[in-house]
């Protein structure tokens, strides 16, 4: 059941237990399996890729079976529905236009001294994308990866995902991908699909940034990698902090509670509230909606463990705990959500007002639904097309330019014990004090 807390001095220590819920003993096992896992990868490409998917995944794989062929993807169209294929195109367009709006701009400043700086974005040559599979297929991670990759200008896109039983592949995953603009797939996960994204086998080249969710072994993989390659985020399991006020409907809280819990037995639903009332009709409407529920056993674990319903004295007190939690999802179900929401300074995501589930931003509202867990809202930011571009410095001086400040550089280089570095400045002075300034146009004379 989903407990109820009206001691307000619990509360910081329970919503620190469960921030803290994925940094358990076994993680440092774990990261030893890991790091097995990526070392025999780098060292026996195709052949571990096979080994461990045959003993992770129980499916057996020849080095041809590795990417998924042309007639796959095109029989994937003939297996989904026409509403589902809708489905995907319209999430596709939405989350695209909303892409469009976030690339930033190339630009540069020329100053008065002749002196000229900008900042020029450009994007990384490949991205490989993660899609978890296991106990749902999720075409919408694909969405959510893919495009802002597309929409950054990347070359080559890669998805991984583990293989079904057969080796099938979910069809509403391939298309999602083709929609996406992605066909380069490949059926192998876990933590040696991360590492043969970052170092590369015979059937699947190397890639810059790895992005996408996963299970531990998947998040610990992009750990280690990181250097390597660049990485998104390390997301964590799934969580969602509503806060509500009388107003708020209880069967709608208890709803939006239950589709955090119901993607893993670690996933995290608290409720932060200013009404006793709705707290317990909150609770029973959580074990009224779970009865006959597909995913009963994995969810009851995470509302038994992870749950949490919060009784506060008011809506300030429940912001507060909430910029402490950072959470992943932030739902303001309360009459006035804009005027609260001037109080929220950490969250990944935030949906207003009763009509604005937290499934609205998992499929097509438009902002990705990549976003950071465990606290890490704190510093960090939604997967986006920033996640794919990186930027250069552009910076051009005038021998006048240079001139002006020779003197600072010199004296800070010195400072700093760089001979070299002063001498690159100071004998260009030299030669602009005494006229001997030239530039080398690369001509020989004849």
């Amino acid at each position: 059941m989903l407990r109820i807390i009206t001691q307000q001095a619990e509360v910081r220590a329970e919503l620190q237990r469960i921030c803290d819920r994925t940094h358990d003993e076994q993680v440092a096992h774990k990261e030893a399996t890991v790091r097995e896992v990526l070392q025999t990868v780098k060292r026996q490409g195709d052949r571990a890729l096979i080994h461990y998917t045959e003993e992770f995944d129980q499916q057996t794989l020849k080095p041809e079976d590795l990417r998924v062929s042309g007639s796959e993807l095109d029989a994937a169209y003939q297996q989904v529905s026409k509403e589902l294929l809708s489905a995907i195109q319209l999430a596709c367009r939405r989350i695209e236009a909303f892409h469009r709006q976030r690339v930033p701009k190339s630009w540069v400043h020329f100053d008065e001294d002749g002196v000229v700086l900008g900042k020029r974005y450009t994007p990384v040559d490949s991205a490989g994308l993660y899609v978890p599979g296991g106990r749902a297929a999720y075409p919408s991670t694909v969405l959510m990866n893919a495009i802002p990759a597309k929409v950054a200008g990347v070359k080559r896109c890669v998805i991984v995902t583990p293989p079904g039983m057969g080796k099938t592949m979910n069809p509403a995953v391939l298309v999602a991908a083709q929609e996406a603009g992605v066909e380069e797939i490949y059926r192998v996960g876990g933590a040696q699909a991360i590492a043969a994204l970052a170092y590369g086998t015979e059937t699947l080249p190397k890639v810059d940034v790895i992005t996408g969710p996963g299970n531990i072994y998947v998040t610990l993989a992009k750990k280690l990698v990181y250097g390597t390659v660049g990485i998104d985020s390390l997301a964590g399991p799934s969580e969602v902090l509503v806060i509500a006020d009388d107003k708020a409907n209880p069967v709608y809280v208890a709803a939006d509670l239950l589709a955090q819990a119901e993607h893993d037995p670690m996933a995290a639903a608290i409720l932060l509230t200013t009404d006793a009332a709705l707290a317990k009709k909150v609770q029973a409407e959580v074990e009224r909606q779970l009865v006959n529920h597909p995913r009963r056993t994995l969810t009851e674990k995470a509302i038994a463990h992870y749950g949490l319903i919060v009784v506060v004295d008011s809506l300030a007190t429940a912001a507060q705990l909430s910029n402490e939690f950072a959470p992943e999802h932030l739902e303001l179900e309360v009459a006035d959500p804009w005027a609260l929401l001037e109080q929220i300074r950490h969250a990944g995501a935030i949906f207003l007002g009763s009509s604005t589930p937290e499934a609205v931003g998992d499929y097509l509202a438009g902002p990705n639904h990549t976003l950071p867990t465990s606290g890490a809202a704190r510093y960090a930011s939604a997967l986006g097309v920033e996640t794919f571009l990186k930027h250069s410095s552009v910076v051009q001086y005038t021998p006048e330019a240079l001139q002006k400040v020779a003197g600072a550089i010199d004296t800070l280089a010195t400072t700093e014990g760089l001979p070299s570095h002063a001498d690159s400045v100071r004998l260009r002075k030299q030669d602009l004090d005494t006229g001997n300034w030239q530039i080398d146009t690369g001509e020989e004379e004849s």
